[in-house]
């Protein structure tokens, strides 16, 4: 071997080096539910690790459809945020892979369990409805304290909700709705609201904003999005029905075959650590966090002091029941004049 060879040779083996640890260390792309989360661990998990993370910012079944549509040639190594339906959904689609990360242990046990291993617990979020008590007070309709009390027509075009073919808000409210009704009686119900929609919304917590401003009397959404613009002055208050209410598990998944898997892992990682929860907190992200060593809101919600219904995050994430039951509302309920 002549010495020119070996110099081109040993170039070779330093380049492909170089190109193995850019990658390794490179980028890691991400599609994220909750914008300001993504944006406050940006800086942090880069001075942690040297690894760049990019977002973009989609909804919770908007993410999904993307990732659905990139599975032959994924961009995006990690699926963060939103409701839990969507990573279900990913991970039995083949979409996204199992991983065990060594956060695993500061979980809490009860979020782990409950969404079986097809993706990591981010946090935990309850449906509530967000009433503006001087708006109903006006139109004449009463506080609502039950599910049932939102088809009186007192309340005709004074509620806010999603559309679930956008926002994984909206779908579990559906899915709520179904496991507590059953799943008739729950679209009976759905037609009589339907009636008292002023608007549906593309995200989940569109209707937040309407409500504290005096334009709706009552929003359904998680109740985090509700703490936070209580906290910063809305006249709201935060009801929470008496036949129980459904909630989100929110997770993180690692999308099979992306780009940077072991930079996904690092990130994945992090954003699961106490400290990366926390900057979660200090965004105005107010739910249950996953990690046990977060640090809790002050007055923010507790899963054991709300009553949830034993909600089948499993069954309610399976592809064929989410479609089903959203094709169901945009064929029977969302057409229908009001």
């Amino acid at each position: 071997m002549t010495a020119t060879l070996r110099r081109a040779l040993l170039a070779s083996a330093i380049s492909l080096a170089a190109t193995a640890a850019a990658v390794a260390q490179g980028v890691v792309n991400v599609v994220c539910v909750t914008e300001e989360w993504c944006e406050a661990l940006r800086e942090p998990f880069f001075a942690k690790t040297g690894i760049r993370m990019e977002f973009l910012n989609l909804r919770s079944n908007e993410s999904l459809v993307r990732i659905r549509a990139e599975a032959s040639n994924p961009t995006f190594d990690v699926f963060y945020g939103g409701t839990g339906d969507p990573h279900f959904v990913a991970a039995k689609e083949g979409l996204t892979v199992p991983y065990a990360s060594p956060m695993l242990s500061e979980l809490a046990p009860e979020m782990v369990a409950a969404v079986k291993g097809a993706y990591l617990p981010l946090y935990a979020n309850p449906i509530a409805l967000i009433v503006n008590p001087k708006v109903l007070e006006q139109a004449g309709a009463p506080l609502p304290k039950s599910w049932l009390d939102l088809a009186d027509p007192k309340f005709k075009g004074l509620i806010g909700m999603a559309d679930p073919n956008s926002s994984g808000t909206a779908y579990t409210v559906i899915a709520t709705l179904v496991q507590i009704f059953g799943e008739e009686k729950a679209f009976e119900f759905l037609a009589a609201l339907h009636q008292n929609i002023a608007n549906y919304t593309k995200s989940g917590s569109g209707s937040l904003q309407p409500t504290g401003q005096g334009e709706l009397g009552v929003a359904i959404i998680f109740m985090a999005s509700a703490l936070r613009e209580k906290e910063a002055g809305l006249p709201i208050e935060i009801i929470v029905p008496e036949e129980g209410t459904g909630y989100e598990i929110s997770g993180i998944s690692l999308i099979k075959n992306g780009p940077n898997p072991e930079g996904a892992k690092a990130f994945i990682d992090y954003a699961l650590s106490a400290e990366a929860q926390d900057l979660g907190t200090s965004v105005g992200s107010l739910q249950i966090k996953a990690n046990v060593n977060a640090t809790p809101f002050p007055g923010g919600p507790k899963l054991e002091e709300i009553k949830v219904i034993d909600y089948d995050f499993e069954f309610y994430g399976t592809p064929e029941v989410q479609q089903r039951l959203i094709e169901r509302w945009t064929t029977q309920i969302f057409p229908v004049p009001r």
